[in-house]
């Protein structure tokens, strides 16, 4: 009976490999870029902070670093200003952009203890004390509305700005 059994596997076997086998032949391997690799060439803007640092933050906050670049490279001078001040262990959610309503003013916070602001071409650092507002609707988006805290909404014209990041 085993016999029997090896001759029919073994016939089986043969007729399968006449007919060209069951299996298809394998497909080359799918050589997708590196996402770190591509971004760079996407978005120039990122290049600013370093490759390590994007390529460290790539895989968990892809849509986030998109952002940044888009705000970059609407206002340019934050490109310089990153470029000029290095910051050591900065973290992807302490970037944060704030936009003067009335378009006057942007600033760029690198962390919480200073800040760049751009009016009229001129980039200075500032402290930028900021307390939340209200939520409105800025560029098809719900955003947050702050204004300034303590003696600065007194000292300085009183101007909302909303956060981009």
């Amino acid at each position: 009976m085993r016999r029997f059994k090896n001759n029919y596997q073994e016939k089986r076997n043969l007729q399968r490999a006449q007919r060209g086998g069951d299996r298809e032949p394998p497909q080359p391997a799918d050589k997708t870029p590196d996402p770190v690799e591509e971004l760079p060439w996407e978005r120039p803007e990122l290049e600013t902070f370093g490759v390590e640092w994007v390529r460290a933050w790539v895989p968990h906050a892809r849509k986030r670093l998109m952002e940044i670049a888009k705000v970059m490279r609407r206002y340019p001078w934050m490109v310089e200003v990153v470029e000029s001040r290095t910051v050591a262990n900065l973290h992807l959610y302490m970037v944060e952009v704030y936009i003067a309503v009335d378009g006057s003013e942007a600033c760029l916070s690198l962390n919480r203890l200073r800040a760049f602001c751009a009016r009229g071409g001129a980039v200075k650092e500032v402290k930028l004390e900021l307390a939340f507002s209200r939520y409105e609707v800025y560029e098809g988006k719900v955003r947050e509305m702050y204004r300034p805290k303590r003696l600065l909404a007194f000292t300085t014209a009183t101007r909302e700005y909303v956060r981009l990041l």
